[in-house]
């Protein structure tokens, strides 16, 4: 049953023929986990609070940098630092206090992601990484959750529902991952600030759907839009053999072709012992104006053409904001077969 507050609440459903009372139980009664408080998550995280969606689970291990504000619109500027997980559930608690929010302040693993994967219904994908994707199939077909996808690039963004009913899944649609040099993310190329709020939408319309039973679902096809044209088209996939998980993969980094970076310091010992080595900066310009801990700066770009002007005559610690560039960095620098030893900055400047 619903409270007199939560009728109040809900009134705009409840007066819908198509939803009334009956759907918005259901929609209470439901557990939703969302994976990843970032461009995608926070507004599936706004429209299902809204919705009603009676337990919500948030997990996400990264705080909220200043270049987030520009796209992850549930953050203000005195929330920088501050963990994303947390501060998404603090928020959405004073949009609809009826909420149960279940906050995990870390990466989702091999280790954690089937147990965390059964406690819910649906599951919501708002990772930017292609080895949390497929984890989050595969997770997703041992659970028996249908997983609803969404991704980004600069003006154009994909949606579907994979594992729906038995329907096909991320494995049948993207059967091997990209080279992950080929796969620039958003802090070199940038994604337009209303994007990800379209998109995250639209994967909010389809866990509302799935749990009311309303219309029809994006189970075996893909959505693609392009926001400059609005050009919109939906193709149809098939399911595959390679639909069949019965186990997690052992390691997802290597599978999609992510170096792992064994040498690395945490910038806690680095400014510790800092005459020790010398620093790569290989963020872009407008990054290095904003802050730096100094050394060269290269552009992960300029690497091919420059890396000769780096000074190996100490060990070299790469540092971006994140950990992912200097990591593609090292990468390169090594298949330079360069004499220099090259050390990560673990977790970048944040």
């Amino acid at each position: 049953m619903l409270t007199r507050e939560e009728q109040k609440q809900y009134n705009r459903h409840l007066i819908l023929e198509e939803i009334g009372e009956k759907g918005q139980i259901k929609l209470k009664q439901a557990k939703v986990l969302v994976i990843g408080a970032g461009g995608l998550g926070c507004p599936v995280l706004q429209y299902l609070t809204a919705a009603g969606i009676g337990t919500i689970g948030v997990i996400d291990d990264d705080v909220i940098d200043q270049t987030n504000l520009q796209r992850q619109i549930l953050y203000t500027v005195e929330d920088v630092g501050k963990s994303k997980a947390e501060t998404a559930a603090n928020r959405l608690s004073k949009l609809n206090p009826f909420i149960n929010f279940q906050i995990y302040k870390e990466q989702l693993t091999k280790h954690n992601a089937i147990e965390l994967f059964k406690q819910y219904d649906i599951i919501v994908d708002g990772s930017d990484n292609f080895q949390t994707r497929y984890l989050s199939n595969d997770a997703a077909v041992i659970t028996n959750k249908p997983l609803v996808y969404g991704s980004i690039f600069k003006f154009e963004g994909q949606v579907s529902v994979f594992n729906y009913k038995g329907s096909a899944t991320y494995r049948c649609l993207y059967p091997t991952p990209p080279n992950p040099k080929d796969v620039p993310n958003c802090s070199e190329i940038g994604v337009l600030g209303v994007l990800p709020g379209i998109i995250g939408s639209l994967q909010a319309n389809e866990v509302l759907k799935m749990i009311i039973g309303l219309g029809d679902v994006l189970s075996d096809k893909l959505l693609v839009l392009d926001v400059l044209s609005m050009r919109q088209l939906v193709l149809n996939y098939s399911k595959t053999e390679r639909a069949e998980v019965t186990a997690l993969d052992e390691n997802y980094e290597a599978f999609c072709g992510v170096t792992i970076i064994e040498d690395e310091i945490t910038l806690e010992d680095l400014n510790q012992n800092k005459t020790k080595y010398n620093l790569l900066d290989v963020r872009e310009n407008w990054e290095r104006e904003q802050y730096h801990i100094g050394g060269q700066h290269i552009p992960l770009g300029e690497l091919p053409s420059r890396f000769s002007e780096i000074d190996i005559s100490k060990p070299v610690v790469v540092y971006c904001k994140s950990g992912i560039r200097s990591t593609r960095a090292i990468d390169f620098l090594q298949e330079q077969e360069l004499q220099g030893n090259f050390i990560n900055l673990k977790n970048g400047l944040s």
